[in-house]
């Protein structure tokens, strides 16, 4: 889902590893870009760069991070802006779980976060933020989202049956994966939605970035 890509893919946004943070004292912070009257600091890029490392074994360019990192601050600065609940820490814990499960056994999750610098706290940091920021947009944009029946059955041809049959499987009939088909329509709605929120707040921004052009 593209929710997942923006969040760390929204992921995405969706799917994202706000907070600033120091690993150490050796390390010397910079701003890395001005958005209205706060700063995005280089240990942002960083810390969401070994996230994306430990989820997805690799990450994107430092550029392309601070796009979403710009895209985290106006959800963000919407969200506090209406006083949106923080998750609550089951809901966390939750998350934090569904990571871990991610991986092939526990013992691969914690080889993967060794090498990618963060720690169990810096971990469920990461996460707590992105819950906060996907559930705001699911807040703010599914009530408008709209499936109609056509565009299920069209889904369940085109994806579902044809998947199935490349596994070699019987495909579920479509009143099974009805449900299942609509969230995922419903998800994808909110994703674009959300894409094009973005895209206009973003035009409204005073923003200045510092990132070297090029940066990896």
């Amino acid at each position: 889902m593209r929710r997942v890509l923006i969040f760390g893919c929204w992921a995405a946004f969706f799917m994202l590893a706000t907070a600033s943070f120091f690993k150490g004292q050796e390390i010397v912070d910079r701003i890395v870009a001005r958005v209205e009257n706060d700063i995005i600091l280089e240990s942002d890029i960083r810390e969401l760069k070994e996230y994306q490392e430990l989820v997805d074994g690799k990450s994107e360019s430092e550029s392309a991070i601070l796009d979403r990192l710009i895209d985290q601050w106006i959800v963000r600065s919407e969200a506090q802006l209406s006083r949106f609940p923080e998750p609550k820490d089951e809901e966390i814990e939750r998350g934090v779980s569904r990571v871990v499960e991610s991986f092939a056994s526990s013992g691969e999750y914690e080889a993967r976060k060794q090498r990618s610098g963060l720690n169990d706290a810096e971990v469920r940091k990461i996460v707590a933020a992105q819950l906060y920021l996907s559930n705001y947009l699911d807040s703010r944009f599914r009530p408008s989202a709209q499936i109609d029946e056509k565009a299920i059955e069209d889904f369940y041809q085109n994806a579902v049956v044809p998947r199935a049959k490349a596994r070699g499987q019987e495909p579920p009939t479509l009143d099974a994966s009805r449900d299942i088909i609509q969230e995922a329509l419903v998800q994808n709605d909110i994703n674009e939605q959300a894409d094009r929120w973005l895209k206009e707040s973003r035009a409204r921004l005073h923003m200045q970035k510092f990132l070297e052009e090029g940066a990896k």
